[in-house]
Parts: C-alpha cells; sequence; structure tokens
C-alpha cells in the first residue's frame, strides 16, 4: 500500500489499541471496511457517538481509539519515512497479503499489517520454513542445508527467523543454491538497516524479501523474537525441524502448530543426540530421514533396533548413505574421523572408508599428511541435479 494518508491510520490501529490483540482489532477492521464500505481516515473522523452508535464500542474501546488518534500527527511522519526508505504497508485486506498467512493464522492470528522490502511476490510462493535450535549440532545445519538446496531446486521459498543456528543455516544454504527466502525480523523493520545493506544483491535480484510485523523503529527484543516465531510458522506451507530442545521458541512453537492441526516434519535423530526431536515426534510431528522422506515406523514403541535402523543411513552402498555423504562433502573435504562425527555415525573409521570407495565421485586428497575425501568439482549432487 502506497497510499500515505492511509497509512497512518492503519498504524494508529495496530500499534496503538493497549490490549486490544490482533482478533479485536482485525474484527474491528472488518466492520469499517466490509460492513460500513469505508476506509480508516473516515473512521477516524466520526464523532464519538458515532463509533458508539455504528460499531457498538463501549466507553472504554472508545478512550483507546480517542488515544490512538492523537498519535496521527506522528504517525504520518512515521508513514512518509516508510516510504521514502522504500518500505510497504501491506494491510490485511490486500491482495498481496501472503495467503498463506492468512489460510494457517485465520483472522484471529494474522498480523493486521506487515512491513516489507524486496519482491512481495515471493509471499506468493509454496514456501518452507526449516527452524530449529540456535546452538544446534552439526548434523542439524547439514540437513538444514540439505532441505534448503531441495527446496530451492523445487523452487520454493525458505523462511528464516534471522536467529543463529538452524534459522541463519536455512537462510546461507537458500541463497548458496540460488533460492528465495523471506527474512522474518525479530524487530522493526526500519531498525534493519545493516542486514539490508548485507543482502542488498539479494533484494535488487528479487530473491529475498524482509518482512516485519512490528512497529517500524522497535529494537530486538526476547518479546518480539517469541512473537515473531508464529509468524515464521505461519508463513510457510511446510515447517522442518532440524533440532529442539524440550524448552524455548523452536519447542513452544512446534506445540502451537500440532494444536493448530499442522504437519510438522521433524528430523528422527540419531539414538546417540542429545535432543528433544523424539519427543515432538511422540507428540504427533512427521518423523524424516536425513533427506526429508516420511519414516514409517516412529512411536513409542518402536524396538532398538527398529529405532537404529530407521535413524541411522543405509549402510548397503546405496540409497540415503550415499546421499548423505554427497550433501555433506559438496562443499568441503573432510577426514573419515571428521565424517564420523559430524553424522554421527556408529562406524569404525575402516568400515566408513570402504564404503566411501564404493561412491562414485568421491575424490581424495592429502592435507596435513590426513587422508580428506570430497566430491569432485563436476559431479552431479543429490538427486541427480547439479548446482
Amino acid at each position: 500500500m502506497n497510499n500515505l494518508n492511509q497509512i497512518p491510520y492503519w498504524l494508529a490501529l495496530t500499534h496503538y489499541l493497549p490490549r486490544w490483540g490482533t482478533e479485536k482489532t482485525n474484527r474491528l477492521v472488518v466492520k469499517i471496511l466490509h460492513d460500513s464500505q469505508t476506509d480508516l481516515e473516515t473512521f477516524f473522523g466520526l464523532s464519538e457517538s458515532e463509533w458508539q452508535n455504528i460499531y457498538a464500542l463501549s466507553d472504554k474501546e472508545i478512550a483507546d481509539i480517542r488515544q490512538a488518534k492523537k498519535e496521527l500527527p506522528n504517525l504520518a511522519f512515521v508513514a512518509e519515512d516508510l516510504l521514502a526508505q522504500g518500505y510497504e504497508v501491506i494491510p490485511l485486506n490486500s491482495s498481496e497479503y501472503s495467503k498463506t498467512l492468512k489460510n494457517n493464522l485465520k483472522a484471529k492470528f494474522s498480523p493486521t499489517i506487515l512491513y516489507v522490502k524486496g519482491n512481495k511476490k515471493i509471499m506468493q510462493e509454496t514456501s518452507i520454513a526449516i527452524v530449529g535450535s540456535r546452538d544446534a549440532d552439526q548434523i542439524s545445519l547439514d540437513f538444514t542445508d540439505n532441505i534448503a538446496y531441495i527446496a530451492s531446486k523445487e523452487y520454493k521459498v525458505v523462511v528464516s527467523g534471522f536467529a543463529k543456528g538452524v534459522d541463519k543455516q536455512a537462510l546461507d544454504s537458500a541463497i548458496k543454491y540460488n533460492g528465495q527466502s523471506i527474512i522474518v525480523l525479530p524487530q522493526g523493520i526500519m531498525t534493519f538497516a545493516s542486514g539490508f545493506k548485507k543482502y542488498y544483491q539479494q533484494l535488487i535480484e528479487g530473491n529475498v524479501l524482509v518482512l516485519s510485523t512490528f512497529f517500524p523503529k522497535a529494537t530486538w527484543s526476547t518479546g518480539l523474537a517469541m512473537a515473531r516465531n508464529p509468524i515464521i510458522y505461519g508463513l510457510a506451507n511446510e515447517i522442518y525441524v532440524a533440532q529442539s530442545s524440550d524448552k524455548g521458541g523452536t519447542w513452544e512453537g512446534v506445540l502451537d502448530g500440532l494444536k493448530k492441526e499442522r504437519a510438522i516434519f521433524v528430523r528422527m535423530p540419531n539414538l546417540n543426540e542429545k535432543n528433544a526431536n523424539k519427543l515432538l515426534i511422540d507428540k504427533g510431528a512427521i518423523p524424516i530421514n536425513f533427506q526429508g522422506k516420511k519414516i514409517e515406523k516412529s512411536d513409542a514403541s518402536t524396538s532398538i533396533a527398529e529405532q537404529r535402523e530407521a535413524t541411522q543411513p543405509s549402510l548397503n552402498g546405496n540409497g540415503s548413505f550415499d546421499d548423505m555423504i554427497t550433501v555433506l562433502l559438496k562443499n568441503q573435504s573432510l577426514t573419515p574421523r571428521q565424517i564420523l562425527e559430524k553424522l554421527s555415525l556408529e562406524l569404525s573409521d575402516k568400515e566408513l572408508v570402504k564404503k566411501l570407495k564404493k561412491i562414485p565421485n568421491i575424490t581424495t586428497l592429502k592435507k596435513s599428511n590426513k587422508t580428506h575425501y570430497s566430491i569432485k568439482p563436476d559431479a552431479p549432487l543429490l538427486f541427480g541435479l547439479k548446482q
């Protein structure tokens, strides 16, 4: 929305009605725009008796709106700054608003307005979110890289919360594989100057959209970071969990998503991993392997032997083991010991080397008198696709 006259009124309703909540604010917006067939500027120009008679507002609600109305002169300057700096405001009733977000969060939780900069059309594409711990293990980061690679090759947008760990890996991997991404900020969009500078090239190429739901000048806070998480989940058609603890943003986000009957895919952990992935699976999340494929047997009654078979890569010289190694080594060279540590494989160095020798396009080189393994530069990657 580039109508400078309307933006201050949207900001007033969204940010200056104390303790109203998203649902109550959205209900009023619907009454104004749909039921009354008017606009926000006209609404704010009505008398208090008209607010009461037409919209059945209580004395307390009228007092709140009266207070919000006092902020309009200041908000006019904010709106002018937003447009001058190339930001856009997308209200709930706009055709440019993310249909995925509105469908997932409904009127009860959908943000009244979105602040964006970049390619708005990205919001209408099929999307996935890859979420997980800030201090994720290497196997979870490699899984994230793999899922982002597959998503990018399938022209799916990767939604990132821009936190360290899994979120940042998802964004970096999508960019590395020439995919598209939505960066969901835990702060106001006007406070992200360093980020806009860093991703300037991706922004002008149309591969990145930066999005915020908070007041444009709001700085980062823990509360905003937690409030951002439902937006990440809401913007995604599919949700993949690389690694979760039994508390915190990822854990709460998955439980909330399951309560809303969202399909959430969680990486089945290896037996020696210490995380809460298996707990989330027990609560109803869908278990998947390293390649993002569904694992059928994963309930609490699964035997230890069956769990080992489900969580460990195939060791028959083909299939998922080859894929896992190919993904891991496509941009780096590692020693057998490093490979075992990164993938948490229960093999000896000798057993791993024997398997590595059977994989096509594996090459070796010497570094510091140690043998390193990597993928030949011109070798096809996962599923026969090249970078």
